[in-house]
């Protein structure tokens, strides 16, 4: 339901109003307009200004933003670690704490930006790793001689190292050592192990010929190949040691002082967001006045504090609410426990107008049935229920989760009502194995009275939807609309009886009658409704016919669940058969979801709300604290 709004004014001395303000954010239940329009008249509009700030007020607010960009800066440097919520005044020692931030915030960007340096080095000399990795193997046994070069590569293919063989036989003349390893990347690492004096031809003449030496950090240069190796592991893990030294001490220091700035800027954010409120109130020579809106059970709870509070200096005044208001009045929807999941539904579609009505029930009243006619097996809504449950349980925490499968409960129930209606349990095996039998309708072989269900159950929905439009236009006083609303559906009503008396539902002797009040009404609807009259006339038609999908769906569901039992019958084999039949029949439930609730909600969204729902509410956006999320 949508929540009763009421428009108020607070006033008092204009030296209360940042204790006000503070006061109204504690308790969160106003939201505050900084429009003056349907709040001032204009008579009185010359007494009365938006609120200026003085230069005091002013310079702290500078103060604050900087103090709040610097912590802001400081907390992205701290590690995510799980703290304890403060409750400290940060007031009488603000100056302090910005005096300790600036030597902190220093602190920890050196240390940020020298982790951050030592993690680009590390990840450019990761890629040697994976080398020295390959090449830890070819070391083992070879001799280290002052005369010997030793010289890496990385080969393209194996073929290549054929090749390479070759060459250096006509090269080096046999005077070398070549040895090859796969990496784990997959490449293939060399090293060749060569006289000095050939080493520079050789390495000159594999890169003509695009075989690529490996080659090391441009700082190495001058070192031989096993002081480069070396040099290499000691700098990757001097670098480890150091970013694990780094992280340690700002882990300490976050520990340490990370529940004290949080609080800080808690506390920040709190007061910018009295000093912005101050934009929207206004004043007099000698008062304050706050203009705004708010639910009207808490405007006796409001009310009663401020007295208390400040002994009677601030007022709170209902105001009387104009036929204008209701275009920008705030809307809140506040469901029961049964409704409230199906607000889930709900945040899909635009917010409704405060003069409009709120969807949550209507979808929490018919998506289920909805539901449940469609998919209609007593053993499909058993194991949704289960399901259901086991994630209500599982998703506690998890607030779209958790609406989800409480809808999915619900539409659980319904779907073991209508299998129980239908005479279904997993198909036919409610029926050969427990002597299941229809109570009302088989949907198999009764196309055509499921077909007439279908249709009945949308001219309800469709008829209400209309008759609850008709009464909006008439709550809203338009009463051209409303007669047009009015009309069309009492011509609906009349085309429905007349379609009834052709199939022999009522006397043929009301035909006659029924034309002439339908030939009668068009004149005055189409005067009411103009031109468009007809269109939307045959649009309600239309509406109500795209029920039949209700009765569709339910067949090709059921239609799935005798023919995965019928190939498991026909393969011959128990653990076969069992084993189509589950696939066929876990497939049947997935759609079984899935398709019942977009149509449902269609039906709901297309057919239904846009007979009588208003779009195009404002949002109650309270002037309250902004809630913290748990790290």
């Amino acid at each position: 339901m949508i929540v009763k709004m009421s428009k108020v004014e607070i006033a008092g001395p204009r030296e209360l109003l940042e204790k006000v303000l503070y006061l109204l954010q504690e308790s969160g239940l106003l939201q505050i307009e900084p429009n003056t329009k349907g709040f001032i008249e204009n008579k009185d509009s010359v007494y009365i200004d938006s609120f200026l700030p003085d230069k005091d007020t002013m310079s702290e607010q500078f103060f604050l933003e900087d103090l709040k960009g610097k912590i802001d800066e400081l907390l992205s440097y701290f590690p995510r670690i799980p703290t304890k919520k403060s409750t400290m005044d940060p007031r009488p020692i603000i100056d302090t704490i910005s005096e300790t931030l600036q030597q902190h915030l220093l602190s920890c960007r050196e240390m940020s930006q020298k982790n951050e340096s030592l993690r680009k080095e590390l990840t450019e000399l990761d890629r040697y790793n994976i080398f020295l990795d390959s090449i830890e193997s070819l070391l083992n046994g070879l001799r280290r001689t002052p005369d010997t070069d030793l010289i890496g590569l990385t080969l393209r293919d194996p073929e290549s190292i054929e090749l390479l063989k070759k060459f250096l036989t006509k090269q080096a003349e046999g005077k070398f050592d070549l040895r090859t390893s796969t990496a784990s990347d997959g490449t293939i690492v060399g090293l060749i192990a060569i006289e000095k004096e050939l080493s520079d031809k050789v390495k000159s003449t594999l890169s003509d010929k695009d075989i690529p030496e490996f080659r090391f950090p441009f700082s190495f240069e001058g070192l031989s190949f096993f002081q480069k190796i070396e040099l290499l592991r000691k700098r990757i893990t001097e670098i480890c040691s150091d970013i694990e030294t780094l992280e340690m001490q700002l882990d300490s220091f976050a520990t340490k002082w990370g529940t004290i700035y949080a609080r800080v800027k808690e506390w920040i954010d709190e007061s910018l967001s009295v000093l912005n409120a101050t934009g929207s109130v206004f004043e007099t020579r000698m008062c304050f006045l706050i203009y705004g809106w708010m639910a009207s059970q808490g405007v006796d709870e409001l009310r009663t504090r401020l007295n208390k509070e400040y002994e009677g200096k601030v007022v709170l005044d209902e105001m009387e609410i104009l036929e204008e208001d209701l275009e920008r009045m705030p809307v809140i929807l506040k469901n029961p426990l049964y409704f409230k999941p199906f607000e889930l539904f709900t945040k899909i579609i635009p917010l409704p107008r405060y003069s409009s009505y709120d969807p949550t029930p209507f979808i929490g009243i018919f998506f289920p049935v909805f539901f449940g006619m469609m998919l209609g097996d007593a053993g499909y809504g058993l194991i949704l229920l289960l399901l259901s449950l086991f994630m209500i349980r599982r998703f506690k925490k998890k607030l779209y989760v958790r609406d989800a499968s409480k809808i999915l409960f619900i539409s659980s129930l319904y779907t073991i009502f209508f299998g129980i209606i239908y005479g279904e349990y997993i198909g036919d095996l409610g029926h050969k194995f427990f002597g299941l039998t229809p109570l009302l309708i088989e949907r198999r072989t009764s196309i055509m009275p499921m077909l007439y269900f279908a249709v009945t159950v949308g001219v309800v929905h469709v008829v209400l939807g209309s008759f609850l439009g008709f009464l909006s236009a008439f709550r809203r006083k338009m009463k051209r609309e409303a007669l047009s609303k009015f009309l069309n559906l009492l011509v609906i009503i009349c085309i429905l009886f007349l379609i009834a008396s052709l199939f022999g539902l009522f006397p043929v002797l009301l035909t006659r009658p029924i034309v002439l009040a339908i030939l009668f009404l068009s004149p005055f609807l189409l005067f009411a409704g103009g031109l468009l009259a007809p269109l939307e006339l045959m649009k309600s038609i239309g509406n109500i016919i795209s029920y039949a999908r209700i009765m569709a769906i339910g067949l090709t569901s059921v239609l799935l669940a005798y023919v995965a039992n019928r190939l498991a019958g026909m393969t011959g084999d128990i653990v076969t058969g069992i084993v189509v039949a589950t696939l066929i029949h876990l497939l049947n439930i997935i759609i079984g979801v899935f398709a019942p609730t977009v149509h449902s909600l269609r039906l709901h969204y297309v057919e239904f709300f846009t007979k009588f729902i208003e779009p195009g509410g404002r949002k109650f956006e309270p002037f309250k604290k902004e809630e913290k999320m748990s790290q």
